[in-house]
Parts: C-alpha cells; structure tokens; sequence
C-alpha cells in the first residue's frame, strides 16, 4: 500500500493548515497515511554555529526519514507576513543541511489556507518556486481562502473551490499511484 504524510507548516495546536491537510489526507482512497504534527519536533533555530558545534539535530533526521519513505506529500503552509511560518523554514533549513534535495522528488500536494481573501497565495508561489529547486515534485496546488467562511467539518462549502481542491486532489492521487 501507498504511505502519505500530511502535515501543516505551522505549530499552531488550532491551525486552520493543519485541518486542510488532514481533511486533505482522509479523502485519499487506497493509501496509508501518517499525519505529522511539526509540534513533535522540536528544534533549535538554524544556525551554522549550531551546526558544528552539535551536529544537526536528530528531529530533522527523523522527519526527513518520513519524506524519504512516503510515496507522497500533503503539506498545507500558513503563510505568516507574506511568507513560510517560522517553524516550518527551520524544519526546512535543517533538513537542507542534510539533504540539498530533501523532497526527495515525492509527489506532493502543495496547499494554503488563510482566513484572509488570498489564501495563502503569497506563501504558495514562494513554495511552488522554490521546491523545486529542493527536490520537490509539486504535481498540484490549492489555495484556500476566507477559511472560516469556505470551511467547515464536513468539508469545503464553496462549490468552485470544492471543484478546485478536488481536481488537485486527483491530480495528486494519480501521482501518488504512479510512484
């Protein structure tokens, strides 16, 4: 069987990313799925001094282990000043130091979800640019806008978007099983 991970790029315990990512996840048929919570590892911030002086932590080498075994990537990213949240650009800093190409060329669902009328759009193209260059297979975007208004437990209200989410979730799937 097909191993997905799912994860937000946020730490926040109420993240409207991580909720994307694993109503995201529980829509995938025929596939085992993990979802990660970036909260499970813990790292000090990036800093080459770090580096030589401890090594690179082992948090980054457990979770790019997941990368290297999944057979594809949910990852929804919060988008905090037009840009990666924190947490997540020191996850993705330390793991570089590891491996230039830590995607591993995994086919990923690349998304974004914010509460305000861009979605995330901002934090997407900068991902969508830079991934690639990282090893990154993104074979489908989707941006979720006005989250509180477009979301709910059942699923995405807006029927464009609802269209939208599914032709990416598809196109990620038919991905996943070509893997």
């Amino acid at each position: 069987m097909k191993k997905v991970i799912a994860f937000a790029g946020s730490n926040s315990r109420a993240s409207i990313n991580k909720k994307l990512a694993e109503y995201a996840a529980k829509q995938l048929q025929d596939v085992e799925v993990t979802v990660l919570d970036l909260n499970d590892f813990e790292l000090p911030l990036y800093g080459i001094d770090i580096e030589n002086k401890d090594g690179i932590p082992q948090a980054a080498h457990t979770f790019l282990e997941y990368i290297k075994q999944a057979d594809g990537i949910v990852l929804s990213l919060a988008e905090h000043n037009g840009a990666y949240a924190t947490v997540f650009k020191n996850l993705f800093d330390w793991m570089s130091r590891i491996d230039g190409k830590l995607w591993s060329n995994v086919p990923m669902l690349l998304m974004a979800a914010s509460p305000g009328g861009r979605g995330g759009a901002t934090v997407l193209d900068i991902a969508k640019g830079r991934f690639p260059y990282m090893g990154g297979a993104v074979v489908a975007t989707f941006s979720l806008p006005n989250f509180n208004t477009n979301f709910s437990a059942e699923g995405i209200k807006d029927e464009t978007l609802a269209a939208a989410f599914n032709e990416a979730l598809e196109l990620f799937e038919e991905a996943v099983k070509k893997q």
